[in-house]
């Protein structure tokens, strides 16, 4: 049984209490205890990144750019031992676990480069013999608060910008699949990262507690569900910090009668069923415009059925849910579509799973004729299910879509310029695809939604991000010149 602690100050640190079984999904079996942290150890996560603060502040950014790249080389070299770690813990299947290494690997790379974003302006003589330039400095120890969906991808969206900028942080994954954060803080030691610069803190709320409200913790980075992040985002913003607490989504795909249906019938499986659903980015909603449903329908129905469903190390094309809990709950909310008036078309309580044990599957499943009152529409599911809505134009669709309480991403499927050009002008969403159904952006850019898939003022990676774990400071200089008419401070005179 494997043991997975803490790591603080560069080495790791024993559960002193209480510990939570983590599993593998596929298979049902208990693989490992994860150390839950108490207020102690919390507080001991906290104080080494206030320890080693000062020192990696004021390292050279030469040197902080020098430990990213060689982290980033470890992390190519090696990517499939983390990919296999998550599949393990996650159940994604292998693909998608080395899909979401290399796009957190994008954000390394992107913050190898910022030397470029931290530099400040210059203005000479602004006033008479009086100067003025800016600067960016680190806020200090951070904290990145991460969900179990994207273990190792959705943390470095946070922690390489805010080392690379020269804070420290402390990471708190899920419980749920923890072990990919520490495979990455050994990888960070042999990158050269000074011990305390980066540490883990396992456990579950109360280890959330200790990061919202301690007081050297400056900024918090979160992503988790709608009212978690609320909860994040009021407690430590109360507690004078900065935060980016990103939350759920319900999000939508629009296809137009002009689409290619084939095209758009790909786009909803993968987008609907990759990673058996448990993306903040899973296209849950689908709104067929006009006469095109019947059509669409037979299409992703014929795609959804012939997708193999089980162990992620077996090639299959769909995982297991990550607890017994969420296929519990991803079942339950089938029942309730079927009992609330919905079309199954296609069952993925019925699947039959290539895996051994008893793991935690549920196959693609799909509805047809969804009303908007249906909790299957109004609910954040987090599984493999895929509704299908009918309307009969555009601007009903998209009424449907800026009525949503969440905006965190849509797309649009036609070949209409005009009308993908509208699209993008009016929807109130924060990342929007036009025929590209997961618009995640990349690196340099700014991942996150609008109303209530963000709370805070920035986004994540990107530009916003390193303005989030940096603060502007401006200075204004006047040097007087003591040999054209200065006050004589000792200086010798030219002659």
């Amino acid at each position: 049984m494997n043991s997975i602690e803490h790591w603080i100050a560069g080495s790791y640190v024993a559960a002193r209490g209480r510990t939570a079984p983590v599993t593998n999904p596929a298979t049902g079996k208990e693989t490992g205890q994860v150390a839950l942290a108490g207020v102690a150890e919390g507080n001991a996560a906290v104080a080494a990144a206030a320890a080693a603060f000062p020192g990696w502040r004021d390292t050279s950014i030469a040197k902080r750019t020098q430990v990213l790249f060689a982290f980033r080389e470890l992390l190519n070299a090696r990517k499939g031992e983390l990919a296999a770690i998550i599949t393990s813990e996650h159940g994604k299947v292998l693909d998608d676990a080395l899909g979401e290494v290399s796009r957190g690997q994008e954000v390394v790379e992107f913050a190898c480069g910022i030397a470029h974003l931290l530099k400040g302006g210059y203005t000479e003589n602004a006033s008479t013999k009086v100067d003025v330039h800016s600067i960016r400095q680190p806020v200090g120890p951070v904290a990145v608060i991460s969900p179990f969906n994207f273990p190792a991808m959705v943390p470095m969206w946070f922690f390489p910008v805010a080392i690379a900028a020269g804070n420290t942080v402390v990471v708190k994954p899920s419980e749920k699949d923890p072990t990919a954060l520490n495979w990455m803080a050994e990888l960070w030691q042999e990158a050269g990262l000074p011990d305390g610069v980066f540490n883990v803190l396992h456990g579950d709320k109360v280890a959330v507690d200790v990061l919202l409200t301690h007081p050297d913790i400056k900024a918090v980075a979160f992503v988790g569900s709608t009212p978690i992040a609320k909860y994040v985002y009021e407690t430590a913003t109360a507690h004078g910090k900065r935060v980016q607490a990103l939350g759920g989504a319900k999000n939508h795909m629009i296809v137009l009668p002009d689409a290619d249906l084939d095209l758009a019938a790909d786009a909803a499986v993968n987008a609907g069923f990759g990673s058996a659903g448990e993306r903040c980015m899973a296209i849950s909603a689908l709104i067929a415009v006009g006469g095109i449903a019947d059509a669409l329908v037979a299409k992703i129905s014929a795609r959804a059925t012939a997708l193999r469903t089980g162990d992620g190390l077996r090639g299959c094309d769909m995982g297991p849910l990550v607890t017994a809990a969420a296929r519990d709950r991803v079942t339950g909310y089938v029942d309730a579509g079927q009992a609330e008036g919905a079309t199954l078309v296609v069952d993925g309580r019925t699947i039959t799973p290539d895996a051994e044990g008893d793991g935690f599957f549920v196959g693609p499943t799909l509805f047809d004729n969804v009303g908007t009152e249906m909790s299957i529409y109004t609910d954040e599911i987090f599984g493999p299910v895929l509704s299908v809505l009918r309307v009969d134009s555009y601007d009903e669709a998209l009424e449907l879509i800026n009525a949503n309480p969440y905006g965190n991403g849509t797309a649009i499927f036609t070949n209409d310029g005009g009308a993908a050009r509208r699209f993008e002008n009016e929807v109130q969403v924060g990342m929007v695809g036009i025929n590209v159904p997961v618009p995640v952006p990349m690196a340099y850019y700014s991942f996150g939604g609008w109303k209530n898939s963000l709370f805070g003022d920035t986004h994540a990676h990107g530009a916003e991000g390193v303005n989030f774990f940096t603060r502007g400071k401006v200075v204004t200089s006047r040097w007087l010149d003591p040999s054209h008419g200065g006050i004589n401070l000792g200086f010798p005179q030219n002659d």
